[in-house]
Protein backbone atom coordinates (compact mmCIF):
# COMPACT_ATOMS: atom_id res chain seq x y z
CA UNK A 1 0.00 0.00 0.00
CA UNK A 2 1.90 3.42 -1.22
CA UNK A 3 2.53 5.91 1.22
CA UNK A 4 -0.45 8.30 2.23
CA UNK A 5 -0.79 11.78 1.02
CA UNK A 6 -0.12 14.58 3.22
CA UNK A 7 -4.06 15.91 3.28
CA UNK A 8 -5.26 12.35 3.43
CA UNK A 9 -3.14 11.52 6.06
CA UNK A 10 -4.41 14.92 7.99
CA UNK A 11 -8.02 14.09 6.98
CA UNK A 12 -7.37 10.53 9.05
CA UNK A 13 -6.17 12.48 11.85
CA UNK A 14 -9.29 14.94 12.07
CA UNK A 15 -11.81 11.96 11.55
CA UNK A 16 -10.18 10.10 14.95
CA UNK A 17 -10.26 13.51 16.99
CA UNK A 18 -13.69 14.21 16.28
CA UNK A 19 -14.72 10.64 17.02
CA UNK A 20 -12.73 10.28 20.28
CA UNK A 21 -14.69 14.23 20.75
CA UNK A 22 -18.53 12.61 20.16
CA UNK A 23 -17.34 9.13 22.65
CA UNK A 24 -16.35 11.63 25.71
CA UNK A 25 -19.38 13.51 25.57
CA UNK A 26 -21.85 9.83 25.94
CA UNK A 27 -22.87 8.88 29.24
CA UNK A 28 -21.49 5.77 31.38
CA UNK A 29 -18.48 6.16 30.02
CA UNK A 30 -19.86 4.90 26.50
CA UNK A 31 -18.54 6.32 23.43
CA UNK A 32 -21.09 6.55 20.80
CA UNK A 33 -20.37 7.06 16.94
CA UNK A 34 -22.58 10.15 15.69
CA UNK A 35 -23.54 11.98 12.70
CA UNK A 36 -19.73 13.50 12.27
CA UNK A 37 -18.72 9.53 11.84
CA UNK A 38 -21.65 9.08 9.61
CA UNK A 39 -20.91 11.75 6.91
CA UNK A 40 -17.56 10.13 6.46
CA UNK A 41 -15.89 6.63 4.68
CA UNK A 42 -13.90 4.19 5.64
CA UNK A 43 -10.37 5.34 4.54
CA UNK A 44 -9.64 1.96 3.83
CA UNK A 45 -12.55 0.06 1.99
CA UNK A 46 -13.73 3.19 0.55
CA UNK A 47 -17.31 1.86 2.58
CA UNK A 48 -19.54 3.49 4.20
CA UNK A 49 -18.88 4.10 7.97
CA UNK A 50 -22.32 1.45 8.76
CA UNK A 51 -21.33 -1.03 6.06
CA UNK A 52 -17.46 -1.31 7.74
CA UNK A 53 -19.20 -1.09 11.34
CA UNK A 54 -21.65 -4.26 10.28
CA UNK A 55 -18.84 -5.98 8.83
CA UNK A 56 -16.50 -5.06 12.26
CA UNK A 57 -19.08 -7.59 14.25
CA UNK A 58 -17.75 -10.66 12.61
CA UNK A 59 -14.29 -9.86 13.63
CA UNK A 60 -13.18 -11.42 16.67
CA UNK A 61 -10.12 -12.30 18.00
CA UNK A 62 -7.91 -15.04 16.16
CA UNK A 63 -11.21 -14.71 13.11
CA UNK A 64 -8.03 -13.46 10.62
CA UNK A 65 -5.62 -15.72 12.09
CA UNK A 66 -7.78 -18.38 11.07
CA UNK A 67 -8.16 -17.59 7.90
CA UNK A 68 -4.31 -16.78 6.94
CA UNK A 69 -2.89 -19.61 9.14
CA UNK A 70 -5.27 -21.98 9.68
CA UNK A 71 -5.48 -25.07 12.63
CA UNK A 72 -2.70 -27.33 13.08
CA UNK A 73 -2.43 -30.89 14.19
CA UNK A 74 -5.71 -31.92 15.95
CA UNK A 75 -6.35 -29.05 19.06
CA UNK A 76 -8.24 -30.15 22.31
CA UNK A 77 -11.41 -28.79 21.97
CA UNK A 78 -12.93 -29.62 25.11
CA UNK A 79 -9.91 -29.41 27.63
CA UNK A 80 -10.21 -28.88 31.33
CA UNK A 81 -7.72 -26.75 33.41
CA UNK A 82 -5.16 -28.30 35.46
CA UNK A 83 -2.76 -27.28 38.08
CA UNK A 84 -0.59 -25.37 36.05
CA UNK A 85 -2.85 -24.34 33.28
CA UNK A 86 -6.57 -22.22 34.28
CA UNK A 87 -9.21 -22.31 31.72
CA UNK A 88 -10.81 -19.47 30.19
CA UNK A 89 -12.40 -18.41 26.95
CA UNK A 90 -13.10 -15.05 24.52
CA UNK A 91 -15.83 -13.89 23.04
CA UNK A 92 -17.36 -11.30 21.15
CA UNK A 93 -20.81 -9.91 19.82
CA UNK A 94 -20.17 -13.23 16.98
CA UNK A 95 -21.70 -15.32 20.52
CA UNK A 96 -24.65 -12.94 20.99
CA UNK A 97 -26.37 -13.69 24.50
CA UNK A 98 -24.31 -16.00 26.63
CA UNK A 99 -25.31 -18.56 29.54
CA UNK A 100 -22.70 -17.23 31.66
CA UNK A 101 -23.32 -19.42 34.81
CA UNK A 102 -23.64 -22.35 32.06
CA UNK A 103 -19.87 -21.72 31.15
CA UNK A 104 -18.73 -21.40 34.88
CA UNK A 105 -20.24 -25.00 35.17
CA UNK A 106 -18.01 -26.20 32.29
CA UNK A 107 -14.61 -24.90 33.88
CA UNK A 108 -14.37 -21.15 32.36
CA UNK A 109 -12.27 -19.21 35.24
CA UNK A 110 -11.59 -16.02 33.01
CA UNK A 111 -12.86 -14.55 29.86
CA UNK A 112 -11.91 -11.71 27.42
CA UNK A 113 -15.21 -9.75 26.06
CA UNK A 114 -14.41 -7.28 22.83
CA UNK A 115 -15.06 -4.03 23.47
CA UNK A 116 -14.36 -1.97 20.56
CA UNK A 117 -12.85 -1.73 16.86
CA UNK A 118 -10.81 0.82 15.63
CA UNK A 119 -12.27 4.19 16.14
CA UNK A 120 -16.20 4.24 15.71
CA UNK A 121 -17.36 0.56 16.59
CA UNK A 122 -18.11 -0.81 19.64
CA UNK A 123 -19.79 -4.34 20.59
CA UNK A 124 -23.71 -4.47 20.83
CA UNK A 125 -23.79 -6.98 23.13
CA UNK A 126 -20.79 -5.82 25.34
CA UNK A 127 -22.92 -4.47 28.21
CA UNK A 128 -24.56 -7.70 28.48
CA UNK A 129 -21.71 -9.92 27.95
CA UNK A 130 -18.87 -8.04 30.19
CA UNK A 131 -21.67 -7.91 33.04
CA UNK A 132 -22.73 -11.31 32.70
CA UNK A 133 -19.91 -13.17 32.98
CA UNK A 134 -18.73 -10.86 36.21
CA UNK A 135 -22.35 -11.63 37.90
CA UNK A 136 -21.54 -15.45 37.31
CA UNK A 137 -18.39 -15.12 39.21
CA UNK A 138 -15.93 -15.22 35.83
CA UNK A 139 -12.83 -12.52 35.89
CA UNK A 140 -12.88 -10.87 33.52
CA UNK A 141 -11.43 -8.50 30.43
CA UNK A 142 -12.02 -6.48 27.63
CA UNK A 143 -10.19 -6.14 24.06
CA UNK A 144 -9.48 -3.69 21.74
CA UNK A 145 -9.73 -5.32 17.70
CA UNK A 146 -6.69 -2.74 16.54
CA UNK A 147 -7.46 -1.13 12.92
CA UNK A 148 -3.78 0.58 12.71
CA UNK A 149 -4.96 2.19 9.28
CA UNK A 150 -7.63 4.66 10.62
CA UNK A 151 -6.08 6.68 13.59
CA UNK A 152 -3.38 6.57 15.56
CA UNK A 153 -2.37 3.93 18.66
CA UNK A 154 -3.08 6.97 21.11
CA UNK A 155 -6.43 7.85 19.41
CA UNK A 156 -7.73 3.91 19.78
CA UNK A 157 -6.83 3.43 23.54
CA UNK A 158 -8.63 6.12 24.27
CA UNK A 159 -11.66 4.95 22.66
CA UNK A 160 -11.22 1.39 24.05
CA UNK A 161 -10.92 2.90 27.85
CA UNK A 162 -14.30 4.48 27.20
CA UNK A 163 -16.17 2.10 26.16
CA UNK A 164 -15.42 -0.71 28.16
CA UNK A 165 -11.89 -1.24 28.02
CA UNK A 166 -11.06 0.85 31.49
CA UNK A 167 -9.18 -1.48 34.43
CA UNK A 168 -11.10 -1.57 37.98
CA UNK A 169 -9.08 -2.37 41.20
CA UNK A 170 -12.31 -5.05 42.06
CA UNK A 171 -10.02 -7.93 41.64
CA UNK A 172 -11.83 -9.21 39.18
CA UNK A 173 -11.31 -7.26 35.81
CA UNK A 174 -8.32 -7.97 33.76
CA UNK A 175 -6.12 -5.37 32.33
CA UNK A 176 -7.14 -4.54 28.63
CA UNK A 177 -5.96 -6.34 25.46
CA UNK A 178 -5.08 -5.15 22.19
CA UNK A 179 -5.72 -7.53 19.82
CA UNK A 180 -3.49 -7.42 16.69
CA UNK A 181 -3.58 -9.63 13.53
CA UNK A 182 -4.39 -9.37 9.63
CA UNK A 183 -6.25 -6.58 8.51
CA UNK A 184 -9.42 -7.95 7.49
CA UNK A 185 -10.08 -5.34 5.03
CA UNK A 186 -6.72 -5.14 2.94
CA UNK A 187 -3.30 -5.29 3.36
CA UNK A 188 -2.23 -7.79 6.19
CA UNK A 189 -0.14 -5.21 7.73
CA UNK A 190 -2.51 -1.91 7.49
CA UNK A 191 -0.12 -0.66 5.10
CA UNK A 192 2.51 0.23 7.58
CA UNK A 193 5.95 -0.74 7.79
CA UNK A 194 7.32 -2.74 10.43
CA UNK A 195 8.58 -0.11 12.39
CA UNK A 196 5.71 2.11 11.86
CA UNK A 197 3.51 -0.93 13.19
CA UNK A 198 5.62 -1.49 16.12
CA UNK A 199 5.10 2.53 17.11
CA UNK A 200 1.58 2.26 16.70
CA UNK A 201 1.20 -0.51 19.25
CA UNK A 202 3.81 1.20 21.34
CA UNK A 203 1.49 4.82 21.27
CA UNK A 204 -1.91 2.22 22.46
CA UNK A 205 -0.34 0.21 24.85
CA UNK A 206 2.14 3.61 26.21
CA UNK A 207 -1.06 5.74 26.51
CA UNK A 208 -2.97 2.77 28.21
CA UNK A 209 -0.61 2.44 30.61
CA UNK A 210 -0.42 6.16 31.61
CA UNK A 211 -4.53 6.37 31.67
CA UNK A 212 -5.28 3.04 33.66
CA UNK A 213 -1.61 2.75 35.44
CA UNK A 214 -1.49 -1.20 34.17
CA UNK A 215 -0.04 -2.45 31.11
CA UNK A 216 -2.01 -3.67 28.34
CA UNK A 217 -1.87 -7.59 27.04
CA UNK A 218 -0.89 -8.02 23.47
CA UNK A 219 -2.90 -10.52 21.69
CA UNK A 220 -1.44 -11.96 18.39
CA UNK A 221 -0.27 -14.55 16.60
CA UNK A 222 3.86 -15.08 16.23
CA UNK A 223 3.35 -15.75 12.25
CA UNK A 224 2.13 -11.81 11.78
CA UNK A 225 4.37 -10.48 14.50
CA UNK A 226 7.27 -11.72 12.33
CA UNK A 227 5.62 -10.43 9.15
CA UNK A 228 3.99 -6.72 10.27
CA UNK A 229 7.09 -5.74 13.27
CA UNK A 230 9.68 -7.37 12.11
CA UNK A 231 9.48 -9.50 14.92
CA UNK A 232 10.39 -6.84 17.31
CA UNK A 233 11.42 -7.72 21.12
CA UNK A 234 10.36 -4.06 22.49
CA UNK A 235 7.37 -5.16 24.32
CA UNK A 236 8.52 -8.82 26.11
CA UNK A 237 9.64 -6.76 29.42
CA UNK A 238 6.38 -4.70 29.36
CA UNK A 239 2.97 -6.10 28.20
CA UNK A 240 2.00 -9.74 28.98
CA UNK A 241 1.46 -12.06 25.65
CA UNK A 242 -1.65 -13.87 24.80
CA UNK A 243 -0.46 -15.47 21.29
CA UNK A 244 -3.13 -17.50 19.40
CA UNK A 245 -2.26 -20.78 17.90
CA UNK A 246 -4.82 -23.55 16.95
CA UNK A 247 -2.48 -26.44 17.82
CA UNK A 248 -1.57 -29.43 20.46
CA UNK A 249 1.47 -27.33 21.45
CA UNK A 250 1.52 -23.64 21.86
CA UNK A 251 4.97 -23.36 19.59
CA UNK A 252 6.84 -20.58 19.07
CA UNK A 253 6.56 -17.24 20.71
CA UNK A 254 7.52 -13.78 19.20
CA UNK A 255 10.42 -12.30 19.87
CA UNK A 256 10.89 -10.65 23.39
CA UNK A 257 8.80 -13.03 25.45
CA UNK A 258 10.06 -15.98 26.92
CA UNK A 259 6.70 -17.65 27.92
CA UNK A 260 2.83 -16.38 27.05
CA UNK A 261 0.60 -15.24 29.93
CA UNK A 262 -2.58 -16.97 27.87
CA UNK A 263 -2.59 -19.30 24.68
CA UNK A 264 -5.91 -19.74 22.60
CA UNK A 265 -5.58 -22.63 21.55
CA UNK A 266 -8.69 -23.71 19.77
CA UNK A 267 -11.49 -21.93 17.78
CA UNK A 268 -14.12 -24.16 19.67
CA UNK A 269 -14.80 -26.08 22.34
CA UNK A 270 -17.12 -26.57 25.95
CA UNK A 271 -16.93 -22.64 25.96
CA UNK A 272 -18.54 -19.61 24.15
CA UNK A 273 -16.14 -18.70 21.78
CA UNK A 274 -12.74 -19.48 21.38
CA UNK A 275 -10.64 -21.86 24.02
CA UNK A 276 -7.78 -20.30 26.10
CA UNK A 277 -5.61 -21.30 28.64
CA UNK A 278 -4.04 -18.98 31.39
CA UNK A 279 0.01 -19.86 32.09
CA UNK A 280 -0.61 -20.54 35.73
CA UNK A 281 -2.71 -21.51 38.21
CA UNK A 282 -6.22 -19.57 39.50
CA UNK A 283 -4.23 -18.08 41.82
CA UNK A 284 -2.16 -16.17 38.68
CA UNK A 285 -5.50 -15.19 37.05
CA UNK A 286 -6.44 -13.36 40.38
CA UNK A 287 -2.69 -11.77 40.20
CA UNK A 288 -3.03 -10.00 36.59
CA UNK A 289 -6.62 -9.20 38.12
CA UNK A 290 -5.41 -7.44 40.84
CA UNK A 291 -6.51 -9.22 43.67
CA UNK A 292 -4.36 -9.35 46.46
Amino acid sequence: MPALPGNERVRRWRTGVLLLAVGAAAPWGLAAAGPAAAADHSPATGHSPDAVRSQAADHYAGSQIEAHEGVHGRPGTSRAGTADQTLGHDVSGHQGVIDWPAASGQGARFTYVKATEGTDFVNPQFAGQYGGAHAAGIIRGAYHFARPDVSTGAQQAEYFIANGGAWRSDGTTLPGALDVEYNPYGDACYGLSPADMTNWIADFTRTYLAKEKRSALIYTSTKWWKLCTGNTSRFGDTDPLWVAHYATEVGELPAGWDKQSIWQFSRTGSLPGDQNYYNGPMSRVQALAGRA
